[in-house]
């Protein structure tokens, strides 16, 4: 099945979204963290509000792309391949709060401008990424708690580093908060980096659990979903009383 090529509308329709991108992206630098006016957007792009909404369903929608695309490119740019899953994590978590350094007023639109009960625009889309990581991680034993659980953990905890170094002034920023963070939870999740495991053997039933707590997961196609529930239930309940 071939493919026609694209009309001179369809053309001009992907035009008119790259400026919208590139105009919002612009604004929201320029705006330090400021709001940013749809009539902004839209004059700066040379387009009318409707083609706005026709692309992205709302001006936040827009602003979430931008962000998004740019954290993505980002931390991609910086992921390791195939290396160590903790490594991953360790270097996934740098790439976070480097990125709302460099960026502080696009970070600050993810992550600052929260409703409550509202996840910010990128909030699954990095969630999923480091459950990429961290689910193989929990299946080699090596995750003290749940994938889920820490990939929560890790976010909850990047995200507040990030934002606690962007208020403090540049030339006397402590690098050095985010690497006890980071180092802490780390120990949390995955015990002493990681990589030893306590004497009194307590880490292995831990990373046992989240091991078949993994699998579970994903083999939840074998199980009906009252025994996913179930199993799910009792693997938390042995986390807890451990």
């Amino acid at each position: 099945m071939t493919t026609s090529p694209p009309t001179s509308l369809d053309q001009a329709d992907l035009q008119a979204r790259d400026r919208l991108l590139l105009a919002a992206t612009q604004l929201l630098d320029e705006a330090g963290g400021g709001p940013v006016s749809t009539r902004q957007i839209t004059e700066r792009a040379g387009v009318q509000a409707p083609t706005l909404y026709h692309h992205f369903g709302s001006k936040q929608a827009l602003l979430d792309a931008v962000v998004s695309h740019g954290f993505r490119q980002f931390l991609g740019q910086r992921r390791l391949a195939g290396g160590d899953p903790i490594e991953d994590i360790r270097q996934g978590w740098d790439s976070h709060v480097a990125f709302g350094l460099e960026f502080p007023s696009a970070y600050v639109h993810i992550y600052g401008n929260v409703k409550i009960g509202v996840p910010c625009g990128v909030h699954a889309e990095v969630r999923a990424m480091l459950l990429e990581t961290l689910e193989p991680a929990a299946e080699l034993g090596r995750l003290l708690v749940p994938a889920t659980k820490a990939a929560d953990d890790i976010l909850a905890a990047s995200s507040g580093v990030t934002l606690a170094l962007i208020q403090q002034p540049p030339d006397a920023r402590d690098l050095n908060l985010s690497a006890r963070v980071r180092d802490s939870v780390l120990r949390a999740i995955a015990g002493d980096d990681g990589l030893s495991v306590p004497a009194d053997g307590r880490r292995s039933l831990s990373a046992a659990l989240s091991a078949v707590s993994a699998a579970v997961d994903r083999g939840a196609g074998a199980l009906t979903s009252g025994e996913t529930a179930l199993m799910r239930e009792l693997l938390e309940r042995l986390a807890d009383e451990r």
